[in-house]
């Protein structure tokens, strides 16, 4: 502190240290839960060692924004405390890559990178055994939302020409920008039933008005997951802040009798429960027991504030409390699924439908399950509807075949009922306390997929087509145990959209999805959709090849930054 003029003792502005020519600085944003930076620690070095010979390569000098923990054992920024102090010595104008091997909390670097003024690179490395590509699209949707300036850049190993290309135009230019030719915004919408049903519920929606219950915002995080009062309310969507607490008071009052009713339910349904008795490693009954009681309490708290959506957070308010949420949200997005009575036994809670549930507490998944459950009940279609990781991919048999993996459950009907789902302890590095999943391979068929997210203070809407694939037992077992094994898996083809194109547009680690039963009604339903959000007052974007008006050709010539990398 300093004496002023005033007599005020003044504090001491700190002065951050000058970039110096030819020096490019990194950080590695990382989980806050210790056994999962602790797992993910030596790949996370592999990457920043990929990525350290690559800029040395190009003729810079690369300097680590922050030391290893010998205490720790590692080297993630593991808090926002912990970013605020290691962007303080860090040159605000040097060039910075954020180096993204493994799932990472955007929360940590986004105070650092507000007031980073000079060009900031999101790096991650084209592997599905850790879910760093999910990391860098959370930090590239969250950098979106806030405004702050970044490129990005993908690769297996940082060796291909591609990936070098790349860097060498962001080390001399500071951009670098990407092929997104495949998005293009709403035409005008020709009369159709699809448009007129859609205009439709978008009038109602802002008219009746919708609640979604959140119980407690910001998961792991995701700011760009968080969308403000003032954005959702013009859409006719409020929001009831419910504390995860009063989940679990409300999951002692269920008895254990109901919990015993909804597990043989699912017994008599065929889904298949991996139990053993090591409470550590394995998924035991008291786990179950514990999430039925959940799923239970989740309907009636739900029911006394009249909610049309639901969101759970649990990490990591609940992780050291009660059994993973998952299996509870993967039965509530589901049409047929355990009935479950008011707490005076008069009345089923949410009878034959759906209580659309936006895992993680993504809100911008929040609104597009509202959106897609009211479009599907009007058409007659299954509302069930999830959010995926956008995980990983590789080409298979010609095309390029997507990993969609979320990290827990999905609806039963997307794996074509209970009998072909199964439920597995969660990974006890993420899940002390374990809990089992809902999970299954999805079924082959034709999906919508879409994002909700923010930009320049405003709602956007990417939609898009797909076809789920039905890939042999042993390239499905491949996959799984190259990503997380215990976790619900999707092969989808996206239609239209490539690899680096998908990586470079999408704004959000989680993509939503949603079946049709043939190709004719998923467009149809597309329109509806599309028409909807448009009406809502969304800015909608189409991806790929959409049957609405002229669409871009089948495969953009590549660009410079655009070639698929091997």
């Amino acid at each position: 502190m300093t004496q002023g003029t005033t007599g005020y003792a003044l504090p001491q502005i700190r002065h951050r240290p000058p970039a110096e020519s030819g020096v490019v600085y990194t950080v590695a944003s990382g989980d806050l839960r210790l056994s999962a930076n602790l797992t993910c620690w030596p790949t996370q070095q592999k990457l920043e060692a990929d990525v350290t010979t690559a800029v040395e390569s190009l003729g810079r000098t690369v300097r680590r924004g922050h030391q290893v923990d010998p205490v720790k054992g590692h080297g993630f920024i593991d808090s926002q405390r912990a970013g605020i102090e290691v962007f303080k010595n860090i040159p605000p104008d040097a060039p910075l890559i954020v180096v993204d091997a493994v799932w990472q909390y955007s929360h940590h670097v986004l105070a650092g990178l507000r007031s980073h003024h000079g060009p900031v690179l999101l790096v991650a490395n084209w592997a599905g055994e850790f879910p760093g590509l999910v990391g860098m699209l959370n930090l590239a949707g969250s950098l979106t939302k806030a405004g702050i300036a970044y490129s990005s850049l993908w690769s297996k190993d940082f060796t291909d020409q591609w990936a070098l290309d790349g860097l060498r135009t962001w080390l001399q230019t500071g951009r670098l920008v990407h092929d997104i030719s495949h998005v293009r915004d709403l035409p005008a919408l020709a009369e159709s039933p699809e448009t007129e049903l859609g205009q439709a519920l978008g009038r109602q929606l802002q008219q009746d008005k919708a609640i979604i219950g959140v119980f407690d915002e910001g998961c792991m995080g995701m700011y760009n997951a968080i969308i403000d009062d003032e954005l959702l309310n013009p859409l006719g969507i409020y929001k009831e802040r419910l504390s995860q607490s009063a989940l679990v008071a409300e999951m002692k009052l269920v008895a254990g009798t109901e919990a015993d009713a909804v597990r043989a339910w699912l017994d008599d349904r065929g889904l298949d429960f991996r139990t053993g008795t090591d409470e550590a490693s394995e998924l035991t009954d008291a786990q179950l027991h514990s999430q039925f009681k959940m799923y239970i309490a989740a309907l009636r708290i739900a029911d006394d504030y009249g909610l049309d959506a639901v969101g759970i957070q649990y990490q990591q308010g609940l992780k050291d409390t009660v059994p993973a949420s998952d299996l509870a949200e993967g039965l509530l997005n589901n049409v047929d699924r355990p009935p479950v009575l008011s707490r005076d036994r008069s009345r089923e809670l949410y009878a034959g439908k759906p209580l659309p549930h936006f895992n993680e507490v993504d809100e911008g998944v929040a609104v597009d399950s509202l959106v897609t459950n009211r479009i599907w009940t009007a058409m007659g279609l299954d509302p069930a509807t999830t959010l995926h990781d956008v995980r990983w991919g590789e080409d298979f048999d010609g095309q390029f075949v997507w990993v969609f993996e979320i990290s827990g459950s999905v609806p039963a009907s997307h794996n074509g009922g209970y009998h072909r789902s199964y439920s597995m302890r969660q990974p006890p590095m993420f899940f002390p306390l374990g809990g089992g999943t809902l999970s299954g391979v999805s079924r082959p068929g034709e999906i919508v997929w879409s994002r909700v997210f923010i930009d320049g203070g405003a709602l956007h809407v990417d939609l898009g087509r797909g076809t789920v694939l039905e890939l042999p037992a042993e390239e499905t077992e491949r996959r799984l145990k190259m990503t997380t094994p215990e976790w619900p898996i999707m092969h989808i083809v996206l239609h239209g959209v490539g690899r680096d194109q998908l990586m470079a547009r999408h704004k959000a680690n989680h993509a939503n999805v949603v079946y049709t039963p043939d190709a004719e009604t998923a467009d149809k339903a597309l329109l509806a959709k599309a028409a909807m959000f448009a009406e809502l007052g969304v800015q909608v974007h189409l991806a790929g090849l959409v049957n609405i008006g002229p669409s871009p050709s089948p495969r953009t010539p590549p660009t410079a930054h655009a070639t698929h990398c091997a």
